[in-house]
């Protein structure tokens, strides 16, 4: 287990991870290796509780994708906490906001696991159902094929991601 740079609560088996006011390239790592970290001791949920974080840019939306496609493959859930809208918009435009549930609140988020639980025999509060929700990017019924690349909703240039997981915007 390597200690976390960042604040972590945890809650039964969901860890509550606090983010930085501003994410990007000289920080991205050690928050990524942090999230993998959490999901790698057992969090069955991880919460980025990005409530003061005002800046993110690819790296560290590179980063949330990264866990969040980890969280998946070991059947565990990643909500973000977002209150600004700057990192809200980022997220909407590259295509994020579509697959990894966002919340207005710890609380929220919190209460999404645990009606969760109430919902699904043998699940305890703060823990996530075994089997994860498909993610909209390779959902039929949003019209998209199961390729990597989403076209941004107001930019009309294409985002995807590489084989790592790392969000890779072409030009417009």
């Amino acid at each position: 287990m390597s200690p976390e740079r960042y604040p972590v609560l945890w809650i039964g088996q969901t860890a509550v991870l606090t983010l930085p006011p501003e994410i990007d390239v000289t920080n991205a790592d050690a928050l990524r290796e942090d999230m993998l970290s959490l999901l790698n001791q057992g969090a069955s949920a991880l919460i980025a509780d990005m409530s003061t974080t005002t800046f993110c840019d690819s790296a560290g939306v590179s980063a949330l994708v990264r866990a969040y496609k980890r969280a998946t493959a070991s059947s565990a859930d990643v909500r973000l906490v977002i209150t600004s809208p700057a990192v809200e918009r980022v997220l909407t435009l590259i295509g994020v906001g579509h697959f990894i549930n966002r919340y207005p609140t710890v609380a929220a988020a919190m209460a999404g696991l645990d009606a969760e639980a109430a919902a699904t025999p043998g699940l305890e509060p703060g823990e996530s159902k075994s089997a994860p929700a498909p993610s909209p990017l390779a959902s039929p019924a949003n019209g998209s094929d199961a390729s990597p690349y989403r076209h941004g909703e107001q930019h009309g240039g294409a985002v995807r991601t590489n084989g790592d997981g790392d969000v890779v915007a072409d030009p417009l």
